[in-house]
Formats: C-alpha cells, structure tokens, sequence
C-alpha cells in the first residue's frame, strides 16, 4: 500500500484505504506487553540495537472515533513515559496519530493514515538531528493478540527506508 504523494511544495498527499474505519485501533484496547528493537543510532547506517520491555494500556475516547494509550517502561535507568493519541476523521476517513512523551514533553507532528484490511500506514514530515525526514508509522494487527508497530526514516522522499523501531505487543488482558 504506497497511499501518499508529495507534491512540488512538499507536501504530504495521504489517500486513505476504501476500509478504513473508526474501529480499525479496537484490537489494541486493553493491556500489553512490548518488546522494543530500537536502533541504537538512527540515519548513521548503524546495525546495532537495543532491546528493552514496556508496557501500554490502550482505550477508546470521544465516542469511538479516537482512543489513547501509555507507554511505560525505563530506558538508560531513567524512567520514560510515552502517550499516544489517535483520532479518526469520518469525513476524510483518516486517522491523525499524536505522540508525546516524558522527554521532550509536546506533540510531533501527526502521522496521517489508515489501515488497509490489516495493515496500517501513517505519515508525517518530521525533523531529526537537524534533517527533514518523512517517517512512516506502521501497524500490524493481522494477529490482534500479538500486533507488531514499526517505524521508519525516509531522507529521499519515501524511495528508501530505514526501520529503527520494532515493538511487538503481546496481550495481558482486555
């Protein structure tokens, strides 16, 4: 699924899926277990990672059309939270994704996205390092009790990748 286009200004240009839905996040409400694979140095051709456990409570809000989650685990010793927020437009059929965490304390900039039956794409122009990069949020749910979200950096504009996050969930209840 390739749903976005840039246009010359640079743009993001994001189609969504004929089957996207408010319901497509139900699967990951309740409570979980992550194991992350983070690259150690992102954009530096690095083949070194860190592994390290979390944990997420994830819930539905504004009626179904949004829903939220916290992200908890310690990395280097220091405490870390994260919060996701998802709200989906029912007019544009797409979903916005706002993250925030403990560290830098305010929202990225939203991926914008939807799922295609069971896999799910979300884009934003974003900064790193210094860096313009296009990063791509990606969804698994084609097993709902063991989904799998991963994360790339595009510098050319989506021709190329680079994957430097893996969380693998694993349900511990509803």
């Amino acid at each position: 699924m390739h749903n976005f286009k840039i246009n010359e200004a640079d743009e993001l240009i994001i189609s969504p899926a004929i089957s996207s839905s408010a319901s497509d996040f139900d699967f990951y409400f309740g409570k979980w277990n992550i194991k992350n694979k983070k690259l150690k140095t992102r954009l530096a051709n690095s083949e070194e990672w860190i592994e390290f456990e979390a944990t997420e409570e994830a819930s539905p809000l504004l009626r179904g059309f949004g829903n939220m989650n916290r992200f908890i685990t310690s990395l280097d010793g220091e405490p870390f939270e994260g919060m996701a927020v998802r709200l989906f437009n029912p007019q544009t059929k797409l979903w916005s994704i706002y993250w925030a965490d403990s560290n830098v304390v305010s929202f990225d900039p939203p991926q914008i996205g939807s799922f295609d039956g069971d896999i799910g794409k979300f884009y934003a122009w974003d900064v790193f390092n210094g860096q313009q990069v296009l990063v791509l949020f990606q969804w698994d749910k084609r097993d709902p009790d063991y989904p799998v979200w991963s994360q790339a950096f595009s510098t050319d504009r989506g021709k190329t990748w680079e994957w430097n996050w893996y969380m693998y969930a694993s349900r511990t209840s509803v």
